[in-house]
């Protein structure tokens, strides 16, 4: 017999003698302090990458991007090969702050990549796990739910010893910080932003360089009111124009891209974007001007579409284009960003040739930066150029990091297309990647009960009922699945209640129609099939609702049903 092991996680700091594992390497101490973000994930590749370099060097090429994200003291041994032109540019051409999101994707590349470098049979010890950065603590979540314990076995334990000081003096702590926002590492830019701005004097410039960069990471983590009173404290501590007028964008878009879409204030956001303009319109620099007054112009152009004047939103993206002209060669991310906002919004006029055009110019700009194969393969699918979507959408996997939108949208590619095995695989892998991710729950389960696979599709719908109850769409495929197992006052709540949370939605009438012929009531069968139709009329309902006319003696009307589905 073998000893079955299991992940643990232990209260408390660790045993003075830990002999009940043979360790990999030595207690990992995970406190952030004092290296800050990774550093769990630094020490374990510091251990594997250069055994995997040696003997499966071609793992370390794929997950290069988040070996050196994590481990940038690598860099001399791990060869780049993806990545995007943000690392070749100045600090003031670096405008993209990558979403939270991001270190789950490092977080997922990173697991796979110790779950296959790792000997078979492995243990590790963290300690101070409780004082661990976000990017660990996520980490950690990562490997114990996706590497299996015979593989690695992880014991976690919440306290440890006292670590070593960090940095103290701001001009160290500023490349942590600038680290932290070109990496995405949000939670600890605010972190230590916020200690360099206390060890600066307000108002000076590098005093400025911490507060700019702690307000952005703010408002990328939602925390909308904290960002608004930093911007307020950079106006008190100041006179510079460059400073209030980004200042004044800074707090426009807190407005403006809001999380809660019901707390947006356009109109507010429109009077500090207009103040922005108007500033950066005067700063006496004319290349600083042609840059600033073109990012303000696009922030504006937001509001504008959010307003619903797409016109409006288009005429400042060009004028903002137009600006940028005068720039030459510098800032490219700019030019790539204001390429595909226009192709956003010609694509939303109908004009996709220029859209087009638009994104294979920004994807020119970058070629390693996925988010514009996916924008530009949505297009393409919605046109019905599948082959060139599905280019898209696998590049945008190949371009960097685990991409769980790049999968779930290659999903509903190859459903539309009749490849059910290969959407299944995608959404499983979305599932794996981010197990919140509440369409791919939605998604799979609708093909395993279209399968008759009900069981697995019942699971799905519990999970991703557990994630958003009262969901209409899952509360739909659990009628559904509950009128198969003739469970019909269970399917006629379901769906009552997903067709009172969605009105239109055709699926929840078309299967209450479906459990009303079930039960005999043909009249509310014919009724609820009919108000599916008219909101979305697939062949399948015309066909749906035939049955229940020809059970009514209306023959004449069921053959017309009938041909319309055919026809469709």
């Amino acid at each position: 017999m073998t000893e079955e092991r299991s992940h643990l996680k232990v209260e408390g700091g660790p045993p003075a003698q830990n002999g009940a594992a043979r360790l990999l390497m030595p207690m990992i101490d995970a406190h952030r302090r004092p290296r800050g973000p990774y550093t769990l994930a630094a020490a374990l590749l510091g251990h594997l990458v250069p055994a995997a370099l040696r003997d499966a060097p071609e793992l370390v090429a794929a997950h290069d991007i988040e070996i050196l994200a994590a481990a940038p003291e690598l860099a001399g041994d791990v060869p780049v090969r993806r990545g995007t032109i943000d690392a070749g540019l100045s600090d003031e051409e670096r405008i993209l702050v990558p979403a939270p999101r991001r270190t789950l994707r490092l977080a997922n590349g990173i697991a796979e990549f110790v779950r296959d470098a790792v000997p078979p049979g492995s243990a590790i010890a963290v300690c101070n796990a409780a004082a661990a950065d976000p990017t660990d603590a996520e980490l950690l979540d990562v490997l114990m739910r996706r590497v299996p314990p015979g593989i690695l076995a992880i014991t976690v334990y919440s306290g440890g010893p006292e670590p070593p000081p960090g940095p103290s003096d701001p001009e160290e702590l500023w490349p942590l910080v600038d680290r932290c926002m070109r990496e995405g590492f949000l939670h600890a830019a605010i972190e230590l932003g916020r200690l360099g701005m206390a060890r600066t004097e307000a108002g000076g410039s590098r005093w400025w360089d911490f507060a700019q960069r702690t307000a952005t990471a703010l408002g990328g983590l939602g925390r909308t009111d904290e960002a608004r009173a930093l911007w307020d404290r950079v106006r008190v501590a100041g006179q510079d124009p460059a400073m209030h007028a980004a200042a004044a964008y800074g707090t426009a878009m807190l407005d403006a891209r809001h999380p809660d879409p019901a707390r947006r204030d356009l109109t507010r956001a429109r009077a500090w974007i207009n103040l922005a303009i108007a500033i950066s319109g005067l700063l006496p620099d004319p290349a600083e001007r042609a840059f600033k007054l073109g990012f303000d112009r696009n922030g504006l152009a937001l509001v504008e579409l959010r307003e619903g004047r797409i016109d409006a939103a288009l005429s400042l993206v060009e004028s903002a284009i137009e600006l940028a002209r005068e720039l030459g060669a510098r800032h490219p991310v700019h030019r790539m960003v204001l390429l595909a906002n226009r192709a956003q919004l010609l694509a939303a006029q109908g004009r996709h040739k220029e859209a087009l055009e638009d994104y294979a110019a920004a994807i020119a700009l970058d070629p390693g930066f996925p988010d514009y194969y996916l924008e530009r393969g949505n297009l393409l699918f919605r046109l019905g150029r599948h082959e060139e979507a599905l280019a898209d959408f696998e590049q945008a996997i190949a371009a960097g990091p685990p991409l769980p939108e790049a999968y779930y949208n290659r999903a509903e590619l190859r459903t539309v297309r009749g490849d059910i095995d290969g959407a299944l695989a995608d959404l499983t892998r979305v599932i794996e990647l981010d197990p919140g991710y509440l369409d791919a729950y939605i998604n799979r389960a609708g093909l395993l009960a279209a399968l008759d696979r009900d069981d697995a599709a019942r699971a799905d719908v519990e999970a991703g009922l557990a994630l958003a109850p009262g969901n209409p769409h899952l509360l739909t495929v659990l009628g559904q699945l509950e009128t198969a197992a003739g469970r019909f006052p269970e399917a006629a709540a379901a769906l009552g209640l997903a067709v009172k949370h969605a009105p239109d939605l055709a699926a929840a009438w078309g299967n209450r129609g479906i459990l009303r012929y079930a039960t005999g009531d043909l009249e509310g069968a014919l009724a609820d099939l009919t108000q599916a139709i008219t909101l979305d009329p697939q062949p399948d309902l015309y066909t749906d609702r035939a049955i229940v006319l020809r059970a009514m003696g209306r023959h004449p009307e069921a053959a017309a049903d009938d041909h319309r589905a055919a026809a469709l």
